[in-house]
């Protein structure tokens, strides 16, 4: 790959990418076995497979603006980052940006299950709070828990309902419970990127909760919601909303909850370290997590 093309890479973030792509794919897998569940025609498979593209497409596109408008900060934090240390000019990230962003509303244009648009206009909402946590002048990134809710608002509730808006109406509460369950996630799981971009962040002004309330307080505040959210699922299965298979349901919380706790542990057992690796092992435990949660889903609603 060329210098170039790696730049491009290295702004759009592939390992970021996987969990919205696996979250759109599982909230289309989600519906369709939801009751009463419906055949996977080619119609189906079309719709959630441009859905996940997209899906991947949207957070590259979120991924590049960040960068953007963290430029500065990633100077201190993040030096070998495109944008600081040279290897892209940004003009050519605004390019990249706007044609990613373009990009993404095309593909979610085109699900449109049945003539609906109700995927794509739920799409434009997230791709608006993608744009509110960068930019100014809202940049929600400087408010602590208000960073947090823009990014779990997007990437936890919007991104399931809008998957299940590739195969059905969201107009059930199934889809925005599902998608409540991953926005608490990230509610709190977010924090977790933001320990070690400390010094940057505090410079630049970004309040972030562990510039506001220090590692150990923030580790602490942000624990609960490794495990939490989960007891929505065996809650959510036994009062009947959820309608997967049940004992997959009940078995996808406990797995998830003990993940969570061992995640917990990794945070409370040394909170310094938090701020101290550039990429504490929470951080990516946290990813690992969305997926496990997208994937059990998905099987739970294929039994």
């Amino acid at each position: 790959m060329g210098s170039g093309l790696r730049a491009v890479a290295a702004l759009c973030r592939p390992f970021t990418l996987l969990p919205p792509a696996l979250g759109f794919a599982s909230g289309a897998v989600t519906a369709a076995g939801a009751e009463p569940s419906i055949p996977f025609s080619s119609d189906v498979l079309l719709h959630a497979g441009i859905g996940t593209v997209m899906a991947a497409v949207l957070n590259a596109a979120s991924n590049a603006l960040n960068q953007i408008f963290d430029l500065e900060i990633d100077r201190l934090n993040k030096p070998e980052r495109p944008l600081p240390s040279g290897r892209m000019t940004l003009r050519t990230a605004w390019t990249w940006t706007m044609t990613l962003y373009a990009v993404a509303l095309g593909l979610a244009w085109l699900v449109a299950p049945g003539g609906r648009r109700d995927c794509f206009w739920i799409v434009v909402v997230a791709a608006a709070f993608t744009v509110l946590y960068s930019a100014p002048p809202a940049r929600t990134k400087r408010f602590g828990l208000l960073a947090n809710l823009t990014i779990a608002i997007p990437r936890g509730v919007l991104l399931k309902v809008a998957g299940w808006a590739a195969v059905k109406p969201a107009l059930t509460l199934e889809p925005w419970f599902i998608g409540g369950i991953f926005g608490l996630f990230l509610l709190g799981a977010s924090t977790t990127k933001d320990f070690a971009d400390m010094p940057g962040d505090a410079r630049a002004g970004c309040r972030t909760l562990p510039v506001v309330y220090g590692v150990r307080r923030a580790a602490w505040i942000v624990a609960p919601f490794f495990v939490l959210p989960f007891a929505l699922i065996s809650a959510g299965a036994a009062a009947g909303i959820l309608t997967g298979h049940l004992l997959a349901l009940q078995l996808l919380a406990v797995v998830l909850s003990v993940y969570g706790l061992f995640v917990c542990a990794l945070m409370l057992q040394r909170p310094e370290a938090l701020a101290a690796e550039r990429n504490h092992p929470s951080w990516a435990h946290m990813y690992w997590m969305m997926l496990l949660a997208q994937a059990g889903f998905a099987a739970a609603y294929l039994l």
